[in-house]
C-alpha cells in the first residue's frame, strides 16, 4: 500500500513540475518553449493524412459519392447578388417594364425572396457550427461519413485517449490555477491605495492569468499589425465568436470589461476584478437603461488614463463565418474606436458557442477536449466618427472593415434574431426602399417629360 502511495505522490510531483515549470511560468512571462508549435505541426500532418485516407477510402467503396467528404456546400439554393434596387432594375429591364408603374412581377419578386429565406435564410445558419471539408477526428462533421479503415479508427481512438486522458486534465489544472490566481491576485492588489504601482500590478495580474488560461486551451495566437493595438481612453470593438474572445484579446493587452453583474462563481470573479481595475459592471436594471449605460461608458472613456473598453457590438456569438449587425450604442459614446478582427481555424476545434444548444459547462468541456485553439487576430487602424456620419453609419463602416480583414461575410441582420422575431422597423425599412424605387422612377420620368 505504501508503494502505491509513493508512486501516486511521484506522479503528482511530476505532473505539477510539468504544469508549473514547463507551462505556467513561461506563459506568465510571455515565453514559449515551442512545444505548442510542434504539437500543432504534428496535428496538421495527421489531419492531412486523415483527409487523404478518407478520400481514398471513398473512392474504394462502391456506391458512395467520392466528393461527399471534401465538398462544402455554402447554401442549398443560389441567391442573386446585388442590392434591392439593382435586382428590381434587372427584373423590370428583363420584362421591358416602365419604371414608373407598379407591376405584378414586383410582388412575385418579394414572394421569391421570402421563399428563399424560408428554405435557406442567412440568419439561422450563422448560429450553427461551421461545416468542415473533412473529418477532423473530433466529430463527424459530414453526415455521410462511413467506416474507412482500421488504421484511421485506431488513430481516432488514440486521439480520444490523448484528448480526455492527457489534455483535458492538464487544461483543467491550468484553468483552476489561472482563475485562482486571478481572484487572489486582484483581491490583494485591490487593497493597495490608488497609484501607478497599483495600476501596473493590476495589469500584471490580469495578463499572467489570461496567458495561463490561454495555454490551458493550447491556444496558438497570431497577432497582426500590433502597432494598431487599442490605446488607453479608447474603445476596442470586435466580432464575437465565443466567450474566450476575451482571453484571446487580453492575452496581448489589458482591457476594461463591460458586462452584467452575475452571481455564483462568476460573481466572485467579477467582484475581485473590479477591486483592482475599473471594469464596468452593470446591474440587471441598469442594463435596460441605455442612457445610464452610455453615460457610465462615456465617463470611463473621458478618463484617458483608464484601460480601453472591450465591447462586442453584435451582442451574441456568431459562428466564425460572418459579422452581423453592430449595435449603435458602442458608437454613440464618443472617443476613438479600435477595430479588431478575430478568425479561428476550425480544423482544430469548434470555438463557436451556441448558447441555445450548449450551456457554459458543456461548452467548456467541448473546448477543453478539442485539439487546440488556433486563431488570427488583426488590429485595424483606429477609426473616428466622420463629419455628417451618424452612429449607425459609423457602426456599419467599422463592421465592414472587420469583416473584410477577417475574411468574414458582412451581414446587415441583427444577431438578436437568434432568439427573437424580425422587428417591425426592419419590415418598414424594406417597404420604404421599394417605395423609394417607384417614387424615384416617377420623379425621374416626370423631369424627363418636362425637358
Amino acid at each position: 500500500m505504501e508503494g502505491l502511495w509513493s508512486l501516486a505522490l511521484a506522479v503528482f510531483q511530476m505532473w505539477m513540475f510539468v504544469v508549473v515549470f514547463l507551462i505556467m511560468l513561461p506563459a506568465m512571462f510571455g515565453l514559449s518553449l515551442g512545444v505548442t508549435g510542434v504539437y500543432i505541426q504534428m496535428l496538421v500532418h495527421v489531419l492531412e493524412w486523415a483527409t487523404l485516407r478518407i478520400q481514398r477510402g471513398r473512392q474504394e467503396q462502391p456506391g458512395q459519392p467520392t466528393s461527399a467528404c471534401v465538398v462544402v456546400v455554402s447554401g442549398i439554393i443560389e441567391r442573386a447578388g446585388g442590392s434591392l434596387e439593382e435586382q428590381m432594375e434587372q427584373l423590370r429591364r428583363a420584362h421591358s417594364l416602365a419604371g414608373s408603374e407598379f407591376a405584378l412581377s414586383d410582388a412575385f419578386f418579394f414572394y421569391k425572396k421570402g421563399l428563399e429565406s424560408i428554405v435557406d435564410d442567412q440568419v439561422t445558419q450563422r448560429f450553427s457550427s461551421e461545416e468542415l471539408a473533412s473529418w477532423n477526428l473530433l466529430t463527424r462533421t459530414n453526415q455521410n461519413f462511413h467506416y474507412i479503415s482500421l488504421r484511421l479508427t485506431i488513430i481516432w481512438g488514440l486521439g480520444v485517449v490523448i484528448r480526455y486522458g492527457v489534455l483535458f486534465p492538464l487544461r483543467i489544472t491550468l484553468a483552476v490555477i489561472g482563475l485562482t490566481w486571478l481572484v487572489i491576485g486582484t483581491t490583494l492588489v485591490g487593497i493597495l491605495p490608488e497609484s501607478r504601482a497599483k495600476s501596473w500590478l493590476s495589469e500584471v495580474v490580469h495578463l499572467t492569468c489570461y496567458r495561463i488560461c490561454a495555454r490551458g486551451l493550447s491556444a496558438t495566437i497570431q497577432y497582426h499589425n500590433k502597432e494598431n493595438r487599442p490605446q488607453k481612453g479608447g474603445i476596442c470593438v470586435s466580432n464575437h465568436t465565443t466567450p474566450i474572445d476575451v482571453v484571446i484579446l487580453a492575452n496581448d493587452g489589458c482591457y476594461a470589461m463591460v458586462g452584467q453583474v452575475h452571481g455564483g462563481l462568476m460573481g466572485v470573479i467579477q467582484r475581485s476584478m473590479v477591486r483592482s481595475c475599473p471594469h464596468v459592471w452593470f446591474e440587471r436594471s441598469e442594463m435596460k437603461d441605455r442612457h445610464a449605460v452610455t453615460s457610465r461608458l462615456r465617463a470611463h472613456v473621458a478618463a484617458k488614463t483608464k484601460l480601453p473598453i472591450l465591447i462586442f457590438p453584435e451582442g451574441t456569438c456568431i459562428n466564425n463565418t460572418s459579422v452581423m449587425m453592430f449595435k449603435k450604442g458602442s458608437f454613440e459614446i464618443g472617443g476613438t474606436i479600435h477595430p479588431v478582427a478575430i478568425k479561428y481555424d476550425p480544423r482544430f476545434g469548434d470555438a463557436f458557442w451556441n448558447s441555445s444548444k450548449h450551456n457554459m459547462v458543456s461548452y467548456l468541456l467541448r473546448m477543453m477536449t478539442s485539439w487546440a485553439i488556433v486563431v488570427n487576430v488583426w488590429y485595424l487602424p483606429a477609426m473616428t466618427l466622420q463629419d455628417g456620419e451618424d452612429a449607425v453609419q459609423f457602426a456599419n463602416r467599422v463592421k465592414s472593415a472587420i469583416a473584410h480583414q477577417g475574411g468574414l461575410l458582412d451581414l446587415d441582420w441583427d444577431g438578436g434574431l437568434k432568439r427573437g422575431k424580425v422587428k417591425d422597423s426592419f419590415k418598414e425599412e424594406q417597404q420604404k426602399m421599394y417605395s423609394s424605387i417607384i417614387v424615384g422612377h416617377k420623379i425621374s420620368s416626370t423631369s424627363r417629360e418636362r425637358e
